[in-house]
């Protein structure tokens, strides 16, 4: 997770050590653009009457891409009329992602000064019905093993040195919308093909730098001090998690889990209307894997691509939830 700029250090006051992000080429215009997108939506006339209910679709959506994106692709009807999610691998993996979003709410003051004590808890609700358990299923606060239904499976703790990685995009997912972001331009310098997990040792370092980082945001800051964008925050947990491969099992639906709280907790998204995921599922997978290899990198024309696409993919999901703004204002009295 690199965060210096050759500007980095003209700043006076305290620096957000995430600041320098913001300044990459073409991220302060993707953050402007998005920020009037989700403004916009904010200002529709539904979400000053039924705002209740866009958040409660937004969450549906936002789980149903987010298991789309990990080989549960199923029609959106199908996961709002289901309500058996214990049976089949697919239909667990689509019961732990509304689990995560139907959570992340409550899930909100804890993340505010203990980030890591949530991601625990997201990788348990992801994960808590495996084998026939639920949610509810205790964890051996020393062990990291899961009691009842859920047998010897670790949750709610990184994986230890003899635990494998897990391997992510598995599932393709074909886009249904053009990419915006030229990864050509990455491929002539850079390898995108995702590197190895890093180990667990190096996983247990970089979560507790990025745990401070995220702690120290919030409280009085110096009148000087520059902050990045809550879009900047959320796309370095979003791309954090998934490099990193903390957990055993699970880490997309915790990395997207953690990004949908960062940006209620920094304030681009606080009713959560916003579905990013949605944005990540129509942009496929193969892109989606090009901008994290970006990201993992650690350079500045990476990670301004991994940002950059990030906030198209936050873009859609203001379209997808703006189209259901228009849908519930043809249908009011």
């Amino acid at each position: 997770m690199s965060t210096s700029t050759p500007s980095s250090s003209a700043a006076s006051g305290p620096a957000d050590p995430l600041a320098p992000l913001g300044e990459l080429p073409g991220v302060a215009e993707a953050v402007a653009e998005t920020r009037r997108a989700v403004d916009r939506l904010y200002g529709h006339r539904v979400m000053r009457r039924r705002a209740a209910e866009v958040t409660s679709e937004a969450a549906l959506r936002g789980a149903r891409a987010s298991a789309a994106l990990e080989g549960a692709n199923w029609p959106l009807e199908e996961v709002r009329r289901r309500t058996d999610f214990g049976r089949e691998a697919d239909a667990r993996l689509v019961g732990g992602a509304l689990r995560l979003n139907a959570e992340v709410g409550q899930l909100l003051g804890t993340w505010r000064h203990s980030p890591l004590q949530v991601l625990a808890r997201l990788h348990l609700l992801a994960v808590g019905d495996t084998g026939g358990g639920s949610a509810s299923d205790s964890v051996d606060a020393m062990t990291g093993e899961a009691s009842g239904g859920l047998g010897a499976i670790a949750v709610g703790r990184p994986r230890r040195a003899d635990e494998p990685a897990e391997v992510l995009f598995r599932h393709p997912l074909a886009a249904t919308e053009k990419v915006e972001t030229e990864f050509a331009a990455l491929e002539r310098t850079l390898d995108l093909s995702l590197p190895p997990a890093p180990s667990a040792a190096e996983v247990s370092g970089r979560l507790d730098t990025l745990a401070h980082i995220l702690a120290s945001r919030g409280g009085t800051k110096h009148p000087n001090e520059r902050t990045a964008p809550a879009l900047v925050v959320a796309a370095v947990v979003h791309g954090e998690l998934l490099a990193l491969r903390p957990f055993t099992s699970a880490n997309g639906l915790v990395a997207r889990a953690a990004t949908r709280i960062v940006l209620i907790a920094e304030g681009l998204d606080p009713k959560a209307v916003c579905p990013m995921e949605v944005g990540l599922a129509e942009l496929g997978s193969d892109a989606y894997l090009a901008a994290l290899t970006g990201y993992a990198s650690g350079t500045a024309d990476g990670m301004a691509a991994w940002i950059a696409h990030c906030a198209q993919a936050l873009r859609l999901g203001v379209r997808e939830s703006t189209a259901v703004c228009e849908a519930m204002q043809r249908g009011m009295a």
